[in-house]
């Protein structure tokens, strides 16, 4: 079970036991991260779910889909490192793995 750090808008950050397989969107509302809204409850159909992605481990994340890529252009906060969390899936590879929550737009 992969362990990934979390860094809410607080700037807090918390450890997470995390299920391979699961949407890191699944992942950050099963572990009480509210400031989360994932409003569209991951269709990909909002940005409200909006991360930050470790450059370190870029490589292992699957390609960015058009959809997630106009969505993410909604949002003031976008850079060379966001993603929405409703379409990055955890598997092992991703242990150790730090995101941080998007501020909110």
């Amino acid at each position: 079970m992969p362990k990934l750090r979390i860094v809410g808008r607080s700037g807090v950050e918390r450890d997470v036991e995390a299920e391979s397989g699961a949407s890191l969107m699944e992942i950050l509302r099963a572990n009480g991260f509210d400031e989360l809204l994932a409003l569209c409850g991951g269709c990909c159909s909002c940005a409200t779910c909006h991360v930050f992605a470790d450059p370190d481990y870029l490589d292992t994340l699957p390609a960015i889909s058009d959809d997630e890529n106009d969505l993410l252009d909604s949002s003031d906060h976008r850079n060379e490192l966001s993603r929405l969390s409703c379409q990055l899936i955890v598997k092992s590879e991703h242990d150790g793995m730090r995101f941080v929550i998007a501020p909110e737009d």
